[in-house]
């Protein structure tokens, strides 16, 4: 059984999340706006989607940037990865960074990012003195790679 999730269309010329086929993790969201959107370069605009949603406790919508828009285009959230926290109840919106050399603009109705839905684990953080000790021990950024 597939799980179904609320969505508020928050104006009526907002579209529902589509997956793209059969296997696709991410759902499309799509922008909603006033004309076209113009983002310049290096900068980053908050793209409406005129959605807000129900997500179940336990889980998160992480967004991500639509892989052609981001290789084509230069456009990929601003975050790298928004959340949409399960009590969250406002519009869902993209902010959209314009990575390229070019002015970019965004129409109503464009596909703007993916939405993908994930169970996550709450977790406790207590203070130690001392953690356990592992073959990578303090390696990082890179330490694990081939020389």
């Amino acid at each position: 059984m597939i799980p179904k999730i609320a969505v508020k269309k928050l104006d009526e010329k907002a579209v529902l999340p589509t997956y793209g086929s059969d296997y696709a993790a991410g759902a499309d969201l799509y922008a909603l706006t006033d004309g076209e959107v113009e983002i310049l370069p290096n900068e980053t605009k908050l793209i409406r989607t005129g959605l807000s949603m129900e997500i179940p406790e336990g889980y998160a919508g992480l967004i991500y940037a639509r892989s052609g828009l981001a290789s084509k285009r230069g456009l990929a959230p601003a975050n790298k990865v928004g959340v949409v926290d399960s009590d969250y109840r406002g519009e869902v919106m993209v902010a959209l960074h314009n990575h390229s050399a070019i002015p970019q603009k965004i129409v109503s109705g464009e596909r703007i990012a993916q939405l993908v839905v994930t169970p996550f684990l709450k977790v406790c953080f207590k203070e130690a003195d001392e953690l356990s000790q592992t073959v990578r021990g303090e390696g990082g950024f890179g330490s694990t790679g081939r020389k």
